[in-house]
C-alpha cells in the first residue's frame, strides 16, 4: 500500500497526522493493489506529506447524520420519507431475498443543498466538486445564544469572538454550526416550533440560523469550503427571503442541514467528510455526514 501526493513520488504509506488535513481520499484498485492518494495541499508541497497510522487508527469517526426514518424530519412542505417494503423472504429459488423502495424529498433528514437550489443556473448535485465536500472542520458553538432566543441570527461577530479565542477560521475550512438544536430530534415542536404541516407551516417556523451578512463573510473573508447546522435551515425559521441560501449557494458553497451530534466535535482540529448520493440534475440529497477526529483531541 502506498501514500501518492501530488508532483511527488509514493511515500510509504503512514496514514494521519493529527497536523494534516487530508482533502481527499480515493481508492483505486489496480491489479489488487490498493493505491491510497492522499491530496494534503500545502503539505505536499513543503513535504509534510507523511501520515501516522497509528494517530489514524486511534482517530474517532463521529457520525453526524440522523437516520431516515419514519418520524424524520422533513420541510413542511414536503413528503414524509417512506421505506416501502418490496419483498422479504425466500424466492422461488430457494435463496432469501429483501428489498425496499425509498420514497422521499430532496431536502429532509441530513442533507445537502446544491448552488442549483437558490442560484439559477448553479451547480446541480452531481457536479458540486467532491473537494467541497471534504477537508478541515471548525465547530462554533452558540448553543448558549440560542438557548435564550430560537430566533437567533448567528452574526460576524460570533465568528470573530470565536476566532479570538481559538485562532483563525482557516481558509477553505468546513465551518459547522451547533445551535443544540440537534437535541430535539425528531420531536417536530421543539425542533421546528411547530407541529403544523403545508403551506401554513412555514410562517409558524421558528429556529435558529445564519445571518446573511455572517454568511457572505465566511465566503468573502475566509473561503470557506461549506457551511453546516444543526436545524432544518441555514436560514432561520422566520426568514421570507432565504438570504443566506443565496449569499452561500450563489458563490457555489454547499449548504448542509440537519447535522446531528455536533456537540461531540472539538471546537478546530478534525476532518469533515460529506458525502451526498450522485443525483443527475439535482437540488440536493441525502447525506452522510462523518468527523474523524485525531486522538490529540
Amino acid at each position: 500500500m502506498l501514500l501518492r501526493c501530488r508532483n511527488r513520488q509514493p511515500t510509504p504509506l503512514v496514514l494521519a497526522s493529527p497536523n494534516s488535513s487530508w482533502i481527499c481520499v480515493l481508492q483505486q484498485l489496480t491489479g489488487g493493489l490498493i493505491v491510497l492518494y492522499v491530496l494534503a495541499g500545502a503539505g505536499c508541497a513543503a513535504g509534510h506529506s507523511r501520515f501516522d497510522r497509528l494517530a489514524w487508527e486511534q482517530s474517532r469517526l463521529i457520525d453526524l447524520t440522523h437516520s431516515f426514518e419514519a418520524d424524520t424530519i422533513v420541510w413542511p412542505t414536503e413528503q414524509d420519507f417512506r421505506l416501502v417494503l418490496q419483498q422479504a423472504g425466500e424466492t422461488p429459488d430457494g435463496y432469501y431475498y429483501a428489498s425496499n423502495r425509498l420514497e422521499m424529498a430532496e431536502h429532509g433528514g441530513t442533507h445537502i443543498d446544491a448552488p442549483i437550489h437558490f442560484a439559477r443556473g448553479g451547480q446541480t448535485l452531481d457536479q458540486v466538486p467532491i473537494e467541497r465536500m471534504v477537508g478541515v472542520g471548525v465547530r462554533i458553538d452558540v448553543t448558549a445564544q440560542c438557548g435564550r432566543d430560537r430566533d437567533y441570527l448567528v452574526t460576524i461577530q460570533d465568528f470573530k469572538q470565536w476566532e479570538a479565542v481559538r485562532g483563525r477560521i482557516p481558509t477553505h475550512a468546513i465551518v459547522l454550526v451547533d445551535t443544540g438544536f440537534a437535541r430535539y430530534w425528531p420531536s417536530r415542536q421543539p425542533y421546528l416550533g411547530t407541529e403544523l404541516k403545508g403551506p401554513e407551516a412555514v410562517r409558524a417556523l421558528h429556529f435558529p440560523g445564519l445571518h446573511p451578512e455572517a454568511a457572505a463573510w465566511l465566503v468573502r473573508e475566509r473561503q470557506v469550503k461549506a457551511v453546516g447546522i444543526d436545524t432544518a435551515s441555514i436560514d432561520y425559521g422566520q426568514s421570507i427571503r432565504f438570504e443566506t441560501h443565496v449569499a452561500l449557494l450563489s458563490q457555489n458553497v454547499p449548504v448542509f442541514e440537519n447535522l446531528s451530534d455536533l456537540h461531540q466535535l472539538p471546537d478546530r482540529g478534525f476532518d469533515v467528510i460529506a458525502l451526498p448520493m450522485k443525483i443527475a440534475g439535482g437540488t440536493g440529497g441525502p447525506l452522510r455526514v462523518i468527523a474523524v477526529v485525531p486522538p490529540a483531541h
